[in-house]
């Protein structure tokens, strides 16, 4: 759950451990009050989890919504009924508009914005309440975020409740949601001034004057911290809440799903790839817990696309400079996500090398062949392809067919691993093409070269490929001249280099 708080303080724009600091502070408010613990365990998770709907809107939105909305919208979102229409109309048109173009866009995008509103606010709330509860939460907390759009005066869109009737955790987490961002925006005297000119509108009065009186208690909790991460995790109430097992696969998928909500063409996508790279593992004769890894890492691979704008991800034409640097950092923002925790750290190394290429061609690192692991490789293969056969704003998708022939057009250029391809085809159920090999090498004289960079003798390599010593000496000697080495290390340096290392435990008959 802190790993998701991450990815929707990027996905709104906010800086990284924004919502900690946010859930901190409701907690420590929920203490100065001597709120009962049923009360302050809903805060702290509904605080966390807020904006876990942030992509819901996301396809609709850019659309309609056009401006810097961290800038435009959000500092407004709890203001007054006038307050919020002149935030949403500053937003329909681009920051960098000029008049007549703001004009034109406010005018004919106006209409659709109001018929959208109301799907829009109610999207925010069941998604929110949906993912959270596939994290694992219980009712009593997922079921709070239906009045997460509601007011304490209840001039709210949807109506769903007002003054008392709105649960009190909501009112408190939603109201610290709010403080922490004016305090970002404007400081400690502004946060606490807008408090006050929004007690018995937006927020619970007895709430607002509370903090008003104990605003620097509240404040200090954020002071000074070391590690928010530690910090988060160690004000998070007990019993924890433990996923085990397929909980733990049900959890990734949910923010594998919110990630792809970022734009309708990659719905699915993760769920897709983590189903398919797991098929190509076992062919490729991985491990179960690579294999398990994998598919995991799969599900939040892309994470960090929700740090990009969504007009960017539905743009139908070529992207500017700026916009394809934004394209090329959006796996340093998964890596970023998921770095902290000791559980995804492992998964976030794979993730973030989706788009790496072994000729250091790829994005972000930019490295190449030796700084790839087996895994690394297989999952950037499985995700070129899964890519290809769905439609994107700019292109149809592609007959699987024509994806694998493409995908072994990679390979033999040296941009993906050849026998990572062969597995990510044969598990998409495609006849796996002739490739070239690397220097002409034949695939027999692959497979040799292969074991033998991992250590074993010709013997060995003989027993395990059912073939005579002698004709693996054969291939060995053949392989040494066409790759133009004489060592066994230049040799396993050439094989790491162009990815023809097997992975996994090796059989060895007898």
């Amino acid at each position: 759950m802190a790993s998701l708080c991450l990815a929707t303080d990027l996905g709104m724009g906010f800086p990284l451990e924004h919502g900690f600091h946010a859930t901190l502070m409701a907690t420590r408010l929920c203490d100065l009050l001597d709120v009962d613990v049923e009360t302050s365990n809903q805060v702290y998770y509904g605080s966390m989890l807020m904006y876990t709907g942030c992509t819901s809107d996301a396809a609709m939105g850019p659309p309609i919504l056009s401006g810097n909305r961290l800038e435009t919208l959000v500092p407004h979102l709890f203001g007054s009924y006038t307050e919020r229409f002149a935030a949403l109309v500053r937003t329909l048109p681009r920051a960098d508009a000029s008049p007549i173009e703001r004009t034109v866009a406010s005018i004919s995008r106006f209409p659709r914005m109001i018929a959208n509103s109301r799907e829009q606010q109610t999207a925010l709330c069941e998604v929110a309440e949906m993912l959270s509860r596939r994290l694992g939460l219980p009712s009593d907390i997922y079921g709070l975020f239906t009045f997460l759009t509601e007011r304490w005066d209840g001039n709210s869109l949807l109506k769903r409740a007002e003054g008392k009737e709105l649960p009190l955790a909501v009112r408190f987490f939603v109201f610290c949601r709010d403080v922490a961002f004016q305090r970002l925006i404007g400081g400690d005297a502004h946060a606490v001034q807008v408090a006050r000119d929004r007690s018995g509108h937006a927020f619970d009065p007895d709430i607002a004057s509370a903090f008003v009186s104990h605003s620097d208690e509240v404040f200090e909790v954020t002071v000074g911290i070391e590690s928010s991460w530690a910090a988060i995790l160690e004000a998070e109430p007990k019993p924890w809440n433990i996923l085990e097992g397929e909980e733990i696969d049900v959890a990734l998928a949910a923010i594998g799903d919110f990630a792809d909500l970022i734009s309708p063409t990659l719905t699915a996508h993760s769920a897709g790839l983590a189903d398919l790279v797991a098929r190509a593992a076992e062919i490729a004769g991985m491990g179960r817990p690579e294999i398990t890894d994998l598919s995991r890492a799969a599900r939040v691979h892309d994470v960090g696309r929700v740090a990009i704008s969504p007009e960017v991800w539905e743009k139908a034409t070529s992207l500017s400079r700026d916009e394809f640097e934004q394209v090329r950092l959006h796996p340093y923002h998964t890596e970023r996500i998921l770095s902290q925790s000791p559980f995804f750290r492992p998964l976030g190394d794979m993730a973030r090398d989706h788009h790496e290429r072994l000729d250091g061609s790829g994005y972000h690192r930019g490295v190449e062949a030796p700084s790839l692991s087996p895994p690394s490789r297989l999952l950037a293969a499985a995700d070129t392809f899964r890519a290809m056969i769905e439609p994107r704003p700019h292109r149809p998708a592609m007959d699987p067919a024509d994806a694998a022939n493409e995908l072994a057009r990679l390979a033999d250029e040296g941009r993906l691993d050849h026998a990572m391809v062969a597995a990510v085809i044969e598990a998409a159920g495609q006849p796996v093409p002739d490739m070239e090999r690397p220097a002409g090498l034949t695939e027999r004289e692959t497979e040799v070269i292969g074991l033998l960079a991992r250590g074993m003798l010709t013997k060995q390599i003989a027993t395990a490929l059912g073939i005579s010593p002698k004709t693996a000496d054969t291939h060995i000697q053949s392989g040494y001249r066409k790759m133009g080495v004489s060592t066994r290390a230049a040799a396993t340096l050439f094989a790491m280099e162009h990815g023809f290392v097997p992975s996994g435990e090796i059989p060895m008959p007898g």
